[in-house]
């Protein structure tokens, strides 16, 4: 005899159920005023520098994972490389912010290390747990990307052409209403028993936990005021990049150069507290601006 009677809800679509079953943290999200100050275009760029290095790790360990199980029956009918996959987007803004040798630049939190570590062990051993995974990044870069990308331009005065933003461009996708309706429909057709479904919401649920931890370590290297365990200062090297590269065949950079700085200098926060709060703006405005739109 079937145990699904004995729960209704389990009965439905693998991509509603994970709906509910993060709709508390969604809802916590939504409701926070940090939301509102991202929305409102107020996020610093030290912030947005640390959180797209930790996006970098975690989405490195992600993809990796998926190309070990793109066969395999529990995650192949998901696998879109071409569409979805974030790491070499991520990148390109990575070096656009911290130059050719970001690599030794970008700082992994600890909490960061300990995502990238659950990523792999889910890979390894429990390659169906990856579905969770995948949807709640991918789904939710795809559903809130174009948003965040628009306020991010605006509040950081990114260059137009894209630069520093190609994390929220989805060169693969023309039509994200469509494409997010074929993944669903081809998430909802994996075969798992009740047993599957539970730990797959399970690790959703995790998954946000694992983001939340890392949203906390951030804030510890913001509030002692460092950045990969040096004091941050003021860095001109993203603004000098801009101005080097539209200058290489016109006029050196004059007086509309330095109001450029100025303006740059003058938007970032004083404080240690007020940065991390404009930077969870950012954060959480990812996770409700996205989930809202799944």
């Amino acid at each position: 005899t079937s145990v699904l009677p004995l729960f209704p809800s389990m009965s439905k679509d693998l991509s509603e159920l994970m709906k509910e079953a993060t709709k508390e943290v969604h809802e916590q999200a939504e409701n926070t005023p940090f939301m509102k100050n991202f929305q409102k275009g107020q996020v610093s760029l030290h912030e947005f520098k640390l959180v797209t290095a930790s996006l970098y790790f975690i989405y490195s360990a992600l993809e990796e994972e998926i190309e070990r199980n793109k066969d395999n029956p529990v995650y192949a009918p998901v696998h879109f490389p071409a569409e979805l996959h974030r790491k070499a987007s991520l990148e390109k803004d990575l070096e656009y912010f911290y130059g050719s040798n970001w690599r030794e630049e970008i700082p992994c939190p600890e909490a960061t290390q300990k995502y990238v570590e659950r990523l792999h062990y889910v890979g390894k051993n429990h390659p169906e747990l990856l579905v969770a995974h995948a949807y709640t990044r991918y789904l939710g870069d795809l559903s809130g990307g174009q948003v965040l990308k628009k306020i991010a331009q605006k509040a950081l005065q990114l260059p137009s052409t894209g630069e520093g933003l190609a994390f929220f461009t989805f060169d693969g996708v023309s039509n994200a209403t469509k494409f997010k309706q074929l993944y669903r429909s081809r998430m909802n057709a994996l075969e798992m028993d009740l047993a599957t479904k539970k730990r797959v919401l399970e690790e959703a649920k995790k998954a946000f936990l694992l983001n939340i931890q890392v949203f906390e370590a951030l804030q510890e290297l913001v509030s002692k005021g460092q950045e990969n365990g040096y004091p941050m200062q003021p860095k001109a090297e993203l603004r000098t990049r801009s101005v080097n590269k539209s200058h290489e065949h016109g006029p050196a950079p004059g007086k509309e150069s330095e109001r450029t700085n100025k303006r740059h200098t003058d938007m970032m926060p004083t404080t240690p507290l007020v940065r991390w709060i404009l930077a969870i703006g950012f954060l959480a405005t990812t996770v409700a601006v996205a989930l809202f739109a799944m």
